[in-house]
């Protein structure tokens, strides 16, 4: 269910080529010639076949909707819910049926297919909090309109849209409120995920030196906890941060 691999803008820090100093970097991949093929490989529904005519794709996937258990919204609402055209998502739903064909994906998918792409590593936590991500209505399932809702934010949201959506990431238990105790769980989770593909080496107690730095830079006032203003805030005046907010956004 490879479709709905999917990393988060401030993940895509693991990505970079410096030593980690801010929230968007984290560890490197060391064979960074791959990176973007790594990562166009997350995406297989952006490269969905395309032989057949745009009319037949169409047809095909309006009898598709009463085929699988769960039925998606028509696609002229989540065009207008979204910031995909309707031919982008008719690709897009062509992927998420062809991986999912019960319409839905539940935790235990996303793990095993999560950690297809990070066999270096143990992508199980990180997965688990990036499914609660995706899942807004807390049913224990992505839909296909869960998955587009999130990747239209991430791909093709505004700052602010993207900003609200790792925010959310971050705050586990949804109180409105990130804790030192919540980001190192994050932090702990991404750098279990890189495994030993990192560079340079990292030492037991790295994730929580680096979530000292970030917390103490996002706490504001110092109150033991970054609200949603004190967060954004921060990452807006990070260089590195908002240049990860454009990696994505020409993906498909």
């Amino acid at each position: 269910m490879s479709s709905v691999l999917l990393l988060s803008s401030e993940a895509v820090g693991c990505l970079g080529n410096r030593k980690p100093t801010c929230i968007s970097e984290y560890p490197q991949i060391v064979d960074r010639p791959g990176v973007r093929a790594r990562i166009m490989r997350l995406f297989p529904c952006s490269a969905a076949t395309k032989s057949s005519s745009s009319s037949q794709n169409s047809v095909e996937d309006e009898l598709e909707l009463s085929t699988v258990r769960h039925r998606p919204e028509g696609l002229e609402q989540l065009e207008a819910q979204t910031r995909f055209s309707r031919k982008e998502l008719q690709i897009l739903y062509r992927g998420f049926k062809n991986e999912c064909p019960s319409g839905v994906v539940n935790e235990d998918t996303f793990k095993d297919i999560y950690a297809q792409f990070f066999p270096q590593g143990d992508a199980s936590t990180y997965a688990h909090f990036l499914f609660n991500a995706f899942d807004t209505d807390h049913n224990g399932s992505v839909s296909f309109e869960d998955f587009v809702m999130g990747l239209s934010i991430l791909l093709r949201g505004s700052i602010q849209e993207k900003l609200n959506w790792a925010f959310n990431l971050y705050d586990i238990n949804k109180d409105g409120y990130i804790t030192k105790e919540e980001m190192l769980d994050i932090m702990k989770a991404i750098y279990d995920m890189m495994g030993k593909c990192t560079y340079p080496a990292l030492r037991e107690e790295t994730p929580r030196q680096h979530v000292e730095i970030f917390f103490q830079k996002m706490d504001k006032n110092k109150d033991g906890v970054v609200t949603i203003d004190e967060f954004i805030d921060c990452c807006q005046n990070d260089e590195n941060i908002m240049r990860s907010m454009h990696l994505f956004e020409n993906v498909l």
